[in-house]
């Protein structure tokens, strides 16, 4: 029997304050779009040049995509 792994909260917990507070910069004029999109490609970067075992290599591409797909769907800018 196999166990399946256990949700990752943290991880969920973490993106989700994270997104807060750059909704919240960007409404408040702290931080233009550009720079959000700019500290999230950023992010997506740092993770598709990891280097690391391949079960590492596959969650920093994982990674990585996920902050592309939120980049792409504008969840952290608010947009009219």
């Amino acid at each position: 029997m196999q166990v399946s792994p256990k949700p990752d909260y943290s991880g969920q917990a973490a993106l989700s304050i994270i997104e807060s507070l750059l909704l919240a910069m960007n409404d408040g004029k702290l931080l233009p779009e550009g720079e959000i999109i700019g500290i999230l490609n950023d992010a997506a970067k740092s993770h598709e040049n990891a280097i690391g075992h391949d079960s590492e290599a596959e969650m920093h591409a994982e990674v990585a995509a996920l902050i592309n797909r939120i980049i792409s769907g504008g969840n952290s800018v608010r947009r009219p």
